[in-house]
């Protein structure tokens, strides 16, 4: 190993259904982030990276979750592909017999493209339109989002893009101009905004869940952009 310490930070306790489709999966986290999205989920995962679980630690938890049944492993994040240790780590879950899903968020197409070949499924999040990634991710390089839409296109075994409805960014305009981004994909994703007390934008703590009917009005104009259009947790 390069180094005494991986890149996982934390894992869940349970083996996830939900995660990664058509798995049984330990979810691993990765920390540190790129960008500064106000309504992210995994909000004490943002700050600077910090020091992961030893190898060896790591592939105790990797054989327990196996006797479990587990069959996949998905890195989440922060953003795993800040990791230089991203392409040792995955190789080091293969070993385990885990199929291995990827999060990301486009950001670093380079990195993305050196682990393509690692992984079975990635999951990119879309998270505006391209003119809007400065006002809510703080992230400005939006070439690099288009580069990497393109690669999971092109080479990736099995992919997802999804978008969760940020109030405020979640206009007509907005979700036209994700259809243009990801037309021709396999796979879209609609995901309702949830408002929870830690979120790092204290404006978004206390706004309304995305109701039901405007979900379904964004399925309606989505449909086209991908072969499969789906809302996911409504």
């Amino acid at each position: 190993m390069t180094m005494n310490l991986s890149p996982i930070y934390g894992h869940l306790a349970n083996p996830s259904m939900v995660d990664f489709p058509g798995r049984l999966a330990v979810v691993f986290f990765t920390t540190g982030c790129n960008f500064g999205c106000g309504f992210c989920h995994n909000a004490g995962m943002l700050a600077q990276r910090k020091p992961g679980y030893a190898w060896s630690k790591l592939g105790e938890i990797c054989q327990r979750f196996r006797e479990q049944w587990v069959d996949g492993a998905v890195v989440t994040g922060g953003e795993p592909t800040l990791e230089p240790a991203l392409p040792e780590l995955l190789d080091f879950l293969r070993r385990f017999g885990l199929a291995i899903k990827l999060d990301t968020n486009g950001s670093c197409p380079e990195v993305l493209e050196q682990v393509l070949p690692r992984v079975d499924y990635v999951a990119m999040d879309i998270k505006c339109s391209l003119p809007s990634y400065p006002a809510l991710t703080g992230f400005a390089d939006t070439d690099c989002i288009r580069r990497s839409i393109a690669l999971l296109k092109t080479h990736a075994r099995d992919y997802e893009f999804r978008t969760t409805l940020v109030p405020g960014f979640d206009s007509d305009a907005e979700m036209r101009g994700i259809a243009e981004l990801v037309h021709g994909a396999r796979r879209y994703f609609l995901q309702p905004f949830l408002p929870r007390e830690d979120l790092p934008d204290p404006g978004l703590r206390t706004e309304k869940r995305t109701p039901p009917d405007r979900l379904k009005q964004l399925h309606a104009l989505m449909q086209g952009c991908a072969d499969e259009v789906s809302v996911r947790g409504d």
